[in-house]
């Protein structure tokens, strides 16, 4: 396989999202004004397309500090101050605060604009949208994923998912797009029911409103808003080869997340972590549980060695058993040196990705890794659909990808797929 490479690509000169040539901007009518910016792809080789981008205020990582402490209504100390650029962030978006209705429309609107213009860019109409799959981890609200379909013109009986899998939301949400084996008995296998038809996916991160509930000081300077969507047609612009789900959960609270969203919060043998329920006649919401914080707060976090301790040992070994399997396909099909373009791999922060091509090179896995995002912080879910969009015009027919979702819990979701009809 070709040599990884887990470096930054095109770092100079990066400043907010809102500085590159191709972003379009508005501003929505909410508290003072809300600025909103998005860039959309296509590839025409590919057919696959979509768009992605942020909203609120842009901060580099000096003006950032000033706004957490303004935000905690003290200073951090030193010691407390994240070195950012190091982890692979510049800059990232925030918004002030809002009341529960503002928040409620102005995700609406971004939920409905991004809907909206990756089906445009795929060179769909709205109408002709038979799926949306969005990651989230902490929705506005419970019918999110029909509320911004319904805004965006998409069909009622359009079948909405909405995925809870904090960071790995987005790949859960691909996976369950492509792989019919995902499907639990009794359950809707949407993959099947989706197989050759229009499908949007992607991942949604009002991050700024959650952290208004934490006091975390490394919660409040790594993530940001963002979110990214693209068009897919599961088994013709994108087909599955081989993937794996798999669910740790963290007994030692490193990285908690409060959950915003149904779930029976009963842990027990036999029992799985994820729910799946048919919550209307073409909505489903899939939830995973969370170790949640006891002081009701959003987020809170050991620190950077807890996320390298909860991501990294089980993230390799999902990842290594997926290329196994992916070695193994491709031998019996007669294309045993079959590499992968690229990996997709969720951007947490640079140093987890390095460490993790680390190890899987002492397992002799090599790969191209790129690190593809730094104006906008972790993004949680739509870390991995806005890299994808971001490597997707030099990707080609026949090629091959990894995506590599994990996320608090702790949930993982790597799958392997092949582009082009």
């Amino acid at each position: 396989m070709s040599e990884v490479n887990a470096t930054t690509e095109g770092q100079t000169g990066i400043g907010s999202f809102f500085d590159r040539p191709r972003v379009q901007r508005v501003v929505f009518p909410i508290g003072e004004g809300i600025p909103f910016g998005f860039e959309s792809v296509y590839s025409p080789q590919l057919g696959i397309g979509g768009a992605y981008g942020t909203w609120g205020q842009a901060y580099d990582n000096e003006a950032l500090r000033h706004f957490v402490e303004q935000r905690l209504g003290e200073p951090l100390k030193s010691e407390e101050i994240l070195k950012l650029a190091e982890l692979g962030f510049v800059s990232r978006h925030h918004i002030p605060l809002l009341s529960g209705p503002e928040h409620l429309a102005l995700e609406i609107e971004v939920g409905a604009r991004l809907l909206r213009e990756a089906a445009h860019t795929c060179g769909w109409e709205p109408s002709e949208v038979q799926g949306v799959l969005i990651g989230m981890s902490g929705p506005i609200a419970d019918n999110y994923v029909s509320e911004i379909s319904r805004q965006a013109g998409i069909p009622d009986a359009a079948l909405k998912v909405s995925v809870h899998k904090a960071c790995d939301g987005s790949m859960g949400a691909l996976h369950l797009a492509l792989d019919p084996s995902m499907a639990g008995a009794g359950q809707t296998n949407i993959a099947e029911a989706l197989r050759d038809k229009k499908v949007l996916v992607g991942g949604i991160e009002g991050l700024s409103r959650l952290l208004s509930e934490s006091r975390d000081k490394n919660a409040l300077q790594l993530f940001g808003n963002g979110a990214g969507v693209v068009g897919i047609v599961p088994g013709e612009t994108m087909r599955f080869l081989t993937g794996k789900s798999a669910e740790v959960y963290d007994e030692e609270g490193l990285l908690e997340v409060r959950m915003f969203y149904p779930h029976a919060r009963v842990r027990a043998p036999g029992i799985p972590l994820v729910e799946v329920t048919q919550v209307g006649p073409d909505a489903i919401r899939v939830a995973g549980l969370m170790h949640e914080p006891e002081d009701g707060t959003s987020v809170v976090m050991a620190g950077l060695m807890g996320m390298v301790k909860l991501f990294v040992r089980s993230g390799v070994t999902v990842v290594s058993e997926v290329v196994r399997d992916y070695q193994t396909l491709m031998s019996k099909l007669g294309t045993p040196d079959k590499p992968f373009a690229v990996a997709i791999v969720h951007h947490a922060n640079y140093k987890i990705n390095l460490l993790k091509e680390k190890h899987l090179q002492k397992l002799g896995i090599r790969f191209p890794m790129p690190w593809l995002l730094s104006e906008f912080g972790n993004v949680s879910a739509a870390s991995n659909i806005i890299a994808f969009l971001r490597k997707l015009p030099s990707l080609r027919p026949g090629d091959h990808v990894l995506f590599d979702g994990f996320g608090a819990g702790t949930y993982y979701d790597v799958l392997a797929v092949a582009l082009g009809t």
